[in-house]
């Protein structure tokens, strides 16, 4: 295969699990992600390779997970197909799929080449790159709803977003009035996606953003923690979450599928947490929880 071509990886996405696809296979190191909808029929996920990725590594990987979520029961069907492709067009398809999108009562979140009126909402400008979050799935809108309500309600000065992806969620902390952000990721595509985003949206003064696993984050404990990630994450960065929050802290989880919701609450009371609130949308949940004193 020519260095000018790419492995593209098809998988039907029904719309409980997409979500979780979409985050999976830029994990697998997707140059682009599509998701085209076929009414009526489910949406198809496309992903996008480069030509020196193994092929079989990716289809048994992708296989694998789709067993665990098969153990969490949802029914799914499709097994994914794999072909060789020279120009994946992702960039066009993009800019079909993300539209401006209102969330919570304040933002809107919007693509750089469609800024509309705004109609009194605070303008959140997202480039996706091969970073996650645009705020159209469920697992980043419920983020954004709580991050919205938490700092009307506290008016935290500092928070963390820990596995930023497009920086969505730290730019939003930032412009609803927290004054210092800090954001990292462990993908370097992401952070340098992120810091193109914070630039876009005029808070480089208030977000940095920087290279880093959770876990060797070292910073004087904030008000917020901000985390999109997935469960086993969570449950693998609990003690981190506490370290990291002031006693009375509140800590933002999304990425989790409504049955891993239990177990997510429980390993985090075991920290010290309390839920205070449940979000579900599109079968995703965003907990909210306080640090206990």
């Amino acid at each position: 295969m020519s260095a000018s071509q790419y492995w593209e990886l098809r998988i039907t996405a029904p719309e409980a699990i997409s979500e979780g696809l979409t985050n999976f296979v830029w994990e697998l190191g997707a140059l682009g992600v599509v998701e085209e909808e076929h009414p009526p029929r489910a949406a198809w996920l496309r992903a996008f390779f480069p030509a020196s990725t193994s092929a079989d590594t990716l289809l048994t990987s992708l296989r694998d997970y789709l067993d665990g979520l098969r153990t969490l029961g949802y029914g799914v069907v499709d097994d994914p197909e794999i072909a060789r492709v020279a120009d994946p067009g992702w960039a066009e398809a993009w800019r079909t799929y993300f539209r401006p999108l209102p969330v919570g009562d304040r933002l809107l979140v919007v693509p750089p080449w469609e800024i509309p009126q705004t109609g009194g909402r605070m303008v959140i400008v997202i480039e996706p790159g091969r970073a996650f979050g645009t705020g159209h799935h469920g697992t980043t809108a419920g983020c954004l709803e709580l991050l919205e309500r938490t700092v009307e309600r506290d008016r935290p000065g500092r928070a963390v977003d820990l596995g930023t992806g497009s920086g969505i969620l730290a730019i939003a902390a930032a412009r609803l009035g927290t004054g210092e952000v800090v954001a990292i990721d462990d993908d370097p595509d992401a952070v340098a996606n992120a810091r193109l985003n914070i630039v876009r949206n005029g808070v480089g003064d208030q977000v940095h953003c920087a290279l880093l696993e959770a876990s060797a984050l070292r910073v004087r404990p904030v008000p917020i923690v901000l985390a999109n990630l997935l469960t086993l994450a969570h449950q693998r960065l609990a003690s981190t979450y506490r370290r990291l929050l002031i006693p009375g802290g509140t800590l933002i989880l999304g990425g989790i599928l409504e049955p891993e919701v239990d177990s997510v609450v429980e390993t985090l009371r075991r920290h010290g947490f309390e839920a205070w609130s449940v979000v579900t949308r599109q079968e995703w949940t965003t907990l909210g929880l306080t640090a206990g004193r």
